[in-house]
């Protein structure tokens, strides 16, 4: 992932990940990634690549700040170093409200796939994603949806599924994919620990993590590991099996892409996880910021975490490098006894590393703090998965299905 401004942002999201790394990292307010360190990821980046499709991915902060001329520039680097059979392609994760008529025939134009951020209704929406001035984003983001449609370019929703939003699961996934009209959506578990602008993730004291199930941790509690908007583990199970029951009962399943649901089907068949999150091993999400830093993973960026600069070092040093290798094996083998007898071992692994911030029922430190949840909506799934299946067999055979 590209970070070309930064923690760099327009709107003022109360549950933001990244915000605090202007400070952590200590980044100028003027962020921006300058032509030559552009032009020296895009071409290392290219020159790491031996497969046919390469994908950049433009994040945030919020990238699209740097206006067109910059993604001009983009596309033009790409288009010099990339070797003939390559094929380059670019994604956007965006808030979506600085878009407008020119950015989308910019993004059609040269083939972009937007993930525009939306955490459903307006009433839920706007509870955490808020602008500088604490006004709502709301309209903007459907705006947004409105001119990408009009333009053609393909979208997806991103949805950070937290404490509020989280009690109405069919309000979230049905405005998804009915108002917003998307049909690919990416859910995301909101999960900090309160220390988590000055602690590195697995760089807290073992000691003092919560077991699970108390009241420590869960949000809201005083003495809770979790900030108050992070999401419960019992409401985010819950929240996955309200969902799953309205994807595959009311016929969205082969045509709503649901990015966990889909790793669970994938997974089930025997399939490598489609996710970072659900995979045996991690390490492939590195991080480029706009200075050329790079570190171990999106939610890793801490000086703890720091792999290189590409100013110093080839991309494909870093990326294949011992710390960073040890970094991905490290999600398999700091796993606790309770994760290795359980059941659901190889549709979870342990889910990602970050979230490992609580200890197991007999007091082992590195236990998810999704645990509950992830068994809950993983058992729960069980009863559907025989008749998916079929129906998944069926369609690869070349049988008369419903799946797409």
């Amino acid at each position: 992932m590209v970070k070309p401004v930064g923690s760099l942002c327009n709107l003022n999201c109360t549950y933001c990940y990244y915000l605090h790394k202007e400070g952590l990292l200590r980044q100028p307010q003027a962020a921006r990634m300058t032509d030559e360190m552009l032009e020296r990821h895009i071409r290392q980046y290219i020159e790491s690549q031996t497969g046919d499709e390469v994908v950049f991915s433009w994040q945030g902060g919020e990238p699209t700040l740097l206006g067109i001329a910059f993604f001009q520039k983009v596309v033009a680097l790409q288009a010099r170093y990339k070797k003939p059979f390559q094929h380059i392609g670019n994604d956007l994760q965006t808030n979506g409200t600085l878009l407008d008529a020119e950015w989308a025939k910019f993004l059609k134009e040269h083939g972009f796939l937007v993930g525009l951020s939306c955490d459903g209704p307006r009433r839920l929406h706007d509870r955490h994603r808020v602008d500088k001035g604490g006004e709502s984003t709301h309209d903007r983001v459907m705006a947004a949806a409105r001119l990408l449609r009009q333009h053609g370019v393909p979208f997806n929703a991103l949805c950070v599924v937290n404490r509020e939003n989280v009690k109405y699961p069919l309000d979230v996934y049905r405005f998804l994919t009915r108002e917003l009209g998307v049909r690919r959506v990416q859910l995301i578990a909101c999960v900090e620990p309160k220390a988590f602008r000055e602690v590195a993730p697995q760089h807290w004291d073992p000691a003092t993590l919560p077991v699970v199930g108390t009241p420590q941790a869960k949000p809201g509690a005083p003495d809770s590991a979790v900030t108050d908007w992070s999401v419960d583990p019992d409401d985010w199970g819950a929240f996955l099996c309200k969902v799953w029951d309205d994807w595959y009962g009311r016929g969205d399943f082969g045509k709503v892409h649901v990015d966990l649901f889909e790793t669970a089907v994938a997974q089930s068949l025997g399939m490598p996880s489609q996710r970072c999150v659900t995979a045996e091993f991690c390490g492939k999400g590195l991080v480029v910021e706009h200075s050329g830093d790079v570190f171990s993973c999106d939610h890793f960026v801490y000086p703890e975490y720091k792999v290189g600069n590409i100013s110093e070092t080839h991309w494909s040093a870093m990326a294949y490098g011992e710390p960073q290798k040890a970094f991905g094996f490290a999600k398999r083998d700091t796993l606790p006894n309770y994760c290795r007898q359980c059941p659901h071992l190889t549709l979870c692994w342990g889910e990602c590393p970050k979230n490992r911030l609580v200890r197991t029922p007999d007091g082992e430190a590195g236990l998810n703090y999704l645990c509950p949840g992830q068994k809950r909506f993983y058992a729960h799934i069980q009863r559907d998965m025989p008749e998916i299946m079929r129906r998944v067999r069926l369609e690869r055979a070349g049988g008369a299905s419903n799946v797409s």
